[in-house]
């Protein structure tokens, strides 16, 4: 069994291959709703779900065109967990590499990562933030294609059928675990 870093150790060195605010805070938003879900779902692995979500994007910033590829080759040089590393790598499934997800917090990664972004970028254009957003402004958000045009409308939708639900319990599940404490 290889390296499983606690959250904090998983942003700190997120933040050794990052240095944009913005790819930071993905992470950081990524972990706590793969965290939160994990709570109910997988609660004795809420930590390793937590820190799959701040890693997956560990090589974005500096090797976009080589995604999940090198991050598979940046984590198995710091001898992470083979089910960590396939974790972050399965989550370009279909867009960067043909590493499938297989397990339910992958499956959850791979839907989830986009619709943060999704929901993110809405909650910048409402005074209250994530405060009182409700499923319907998501919904909403996600029929408007030139809104958050860079969030795969596919890869969400994608996603929310890999974990046999509907899109409206996938904004759910992801608007309220963004908006946990």
């Amino acid at each position: 069994m290889g390296y499983i870093p606690t959250p904090s150790d998983a942003l700190e060195i997120l933040k050794k291959y990052n240095k944009e605010p913005f790819h930071i805070e993905h992470g950081e938003t990524v972990g706590k709703v793969m965290g939160s879900i994990a709570k109910s779902a997988d609660h004795e692995n809420m930590d390793f779900w937590h820190s799959v979500g701040i890693l997956h994007d560990i090589d974005f910033e500096l090797y976009p065109q080589q995604h999940c590829e090198k991050a598979k080759e940046i984590l198995t040089e710091m001898d992470f967990d083979d089910a960590f590393i396939h974790a972050v790598v399965c989550h370009g499934y279909g867009q960067c590499c043909d590493t499938q997800p297989e397990l339910y917090m992958e499956k959850v990664l791979f839907a989830t990562d986009e619709l943060t972004g999704l929901i993110g970028a809405a909650a910048l254009m409402r005074p209250t933030g994530l405060g009182d957003m409700e499923v319907k402004s998501v919904s909403k958000k996600f029929k408007d294609k030139k809104f958050a045009a860079g969030c795969s409308r596919e890869v969400i939708s994608q996603g929310a059928q890999m974990l046999g639900i509907e899109l409206a319990e996938l904004f759910e599940m992801t608007l309220n675990a963004m908006k946990e404490d």
